[in-house]
């Protein structure tokens, strides 16, 4: 039998720490853990749990028990609750393992670590997958409160079309009779892609990249990458690598409602830059704010909305240690 399948007993540290956020995918996590709690138990034996209840509790339980000499977190959910399992475990500035168990409807990190999607087989490849220590981003910005604050990602911090399609995303009903949360959930995106997209118009930014020239810039979405994917498996940066030491930046510029809607499938293949709207380039710093201060831009961050510009984008070279499965 597993042990302490129902609450983590942060005085075990030896055992891998759980950390579950029952609402992913809809609450099909929630619904299906004793499965998921069966899977693990088969590949680690006895562990550790801890279920989130609100936005924000992962990154206070994976601090605390990195805190506590916890050696192996797991993340349980999409990639909002992995990147808030790997924030914890970068304000301890302790030397823990993160594993992912992706239980989301995104899943874009664990499509860079080349994780399967089925529980049984990311145990396994938990199991048996090597240590990585890869790069990530940091973005220091300003909350809704108007407060400066950072936070760090593993994918991709972005601002334009993908900001307002999450937040279309966070509030659309629409299809919420739908019986298959995975499904909901991409006929919610689609829905709320074809909406903004219909009432899109370019923003003016100004940037500066590492010691560049500060200029100004239009566009529909701004990206700045650490991994590949991003809104459920966008491939918006196809180059990018997680131990290379920069960030991926990717600007799509002022292109048409209709050119857009033609050429959507190119985003997922992978192969949108060879658009002439869309342009790349390799930085370790960013600095980005609204060409008009009256103009608010609010940015996401691994599928998040945590806050606006201004905002600075640094790469963090090999700060996080990743179970990723075995070549």
């Amino acid at each position: 039998m597993a042990k302490n399948t129902s609450k983590s007993n942060p005085s075990d540290t030896a055992l891998p720490l759980v950390i579950v956020n029952p609402k992913s995918a809809a609450g099909s996590t929630r619904n299906n853990w004793s499965g998921t709690a069966a899977d693990i138990r088969a590949h680690f034996g006895p562990f550790s749990v801890a279920f989130t209840k609100s936005q924000g509790d992962a990154v206070d339980i994976a601090e605390r028990a990195a805190n506590a000499g916890r050696k192996f977190i797991i993340a349980c959910g999409g990639d909002g609750t992995i990147n808030e399992a790997a924030n914890g475990i970068l304000r301890s500035g302790k030397d823990v393992e993160l594993g992912v168990l992706p239980s989301g409807t995104g899943g874009d990190f664990r499509r860079t670590l080349g994780l399967p999607l089925g529980h049984r087989e990311a145990a396994a490849a938990l199991r048996t997958g090597e240590t990585r220590t890869i790069d990530v981003g940091k973005v220091t910005f300003r909350t809704f409160e108007d407060e400066e604050t950072s936070r760090y990602f593993l994918n991709v911090s972005s601002f334009g079309l993908a900001s307002s399609i999450i937040k279309r995303v966070k509030s659309a009903k629409v299809f919420d009779w739908l019986p298959v949360p995975s499904v909901r959930g991409r006929a919610n995106f689609a829905f709320s892609t074809l909406q903004e997209v219909l009432d899109l118009e370019p923003l003016n930014i100004r940037v500066r990249m590492d010691e560049g020239e500060e200029r100004t810039l239009q566009t529909i979405n701004f990206c700045v990458a650490n991994a590949r994917y991003f809104g459920g498996g966008m491939m918006i940066a196809p180059e990018a690598k997680l131990t290379d030491g920069f960030l991926d930046i990717v600007n799509i510029g002022d292109i048409g409602t209709a050119k857009i809607l033609i050429n959507a499938h190119t985003l997922y293949r992978g192969t949108h830059h060879q658009l002439k709207e869309v342009h790349g380039t390799l930085a370790t710093r960013v600095e980005v704010w609204s060409a008009d201060p009256s103009v608010e831009i609010r940015l996401e961050t691994d599928g998040e909305l945590p806050g606006k510009l201004p905002a600075v984008y640094e790469v963090v070279p090999k700060a996080l240690r990743v179970r990723v499965p075995s070549l």
